[in-house]
């Protein structure tokens, strides 16, 4: 049995004196794309941030590839082989597409990057197209692609997505997880944040649900999408 990329053991954290998450254990393993869904307030968010390094747990482990990197700070994390695409993509408007896809790559130091970038315009062409167009004035679905192709440019072990949906047209969306599920078949380990579960689960190998900081259900993403456990637990009712 292969050693996870990602293991969270029994992770407790707070914020202040508010407990977030309550001994959770979550695993990604080598290949495999997990999504974890849950409601506003449920701990997503927290989850990724404690996955960084940007907060710590109070108790339990954050293990990648086997590696106790529980008290890591975020640069070495990262240097480490974690990336993530950010909720609200957090881009650098004033510097050009291919400035801003150039700085995923900074870790690697000087590293050829052209292989990269024609891995990357077969994903998204209209990159190709925009490259020396300032990232800001970008309409936001060429943005999100921005987001992922700069993640993708450190060459991740992990790739963290967090509301890779949010803000995007239904047609941009399901362009979006079309090109997901694309890098997903590439061999890119990846954990993804969602609110949409119907659409997540449907590209998805498994899934967590987290509810109010615990999980309150986990599977094969194919059983849960018909599942009458995950409208309970996700809807709340």
């Amino acid at each position: 049995m292969s050693t996870p990329i990602l293991s969270l053991e029994n992770v407790t954290t707070y914020y202040g004196q508010m407990r977030i998450l309550e001994g959770i254990s979550i695993h990604v393993d080598e290949g495999e794309l997990v999504c974890l869904l849950g409601g506003n307030a449920s701990g997503k968010s927290t989850t990724l941030k404690t996955i960084l390094g940007m907060v710590l747990p109070r108790a339990g482990r954050v293990l990648l590839a086997g590696e106790d990197v529980t008290s890591w700070p975020v640069p070495r994390r990262i240097a480490g082989g974690i990336a993530i695409v950010p909720e609200n993509r957090r881009l650098f408007p004033d510097m050009t597409v291919r400035e801003n896809l150039e700085l995923g790559a900074v870790l690697r130091g000087s590293a050829k990057l052209d292989d990269d970038f024609e891995r990357l315009h077969q994903w998204f062409p209209r990159l190709l197209e925009r490259r020396n167009q300032l990232a800001g004035t970008l309409s936001g679905g060429e943005q999100q692609m921005v987001a992922v192709g700069r993640a993708l440019m450190s060459r991740p072990r992990l790739l963290l997505m967090d509301e890779p949906s949010m803000g995007l047209s239904p047609a941009l969306v399901q362009q979006n997880f079309r090109i997901i599920k694309e890098i997903h078949a590439s061999g890119v380990a990846m954990l993804m944040v969602e609110q949409n579960a119907a659409m997540a689960l449907s590209i998805a190998d498994r899934a967590y649900v987290l509810s109010t900081g615990e999980i309150a259900l986990q599977g094969p993403a194919a059983e849960l999408l018909s599942s009458e456990d995950l409208k309970r637990a996700y809807l709340g009712r």
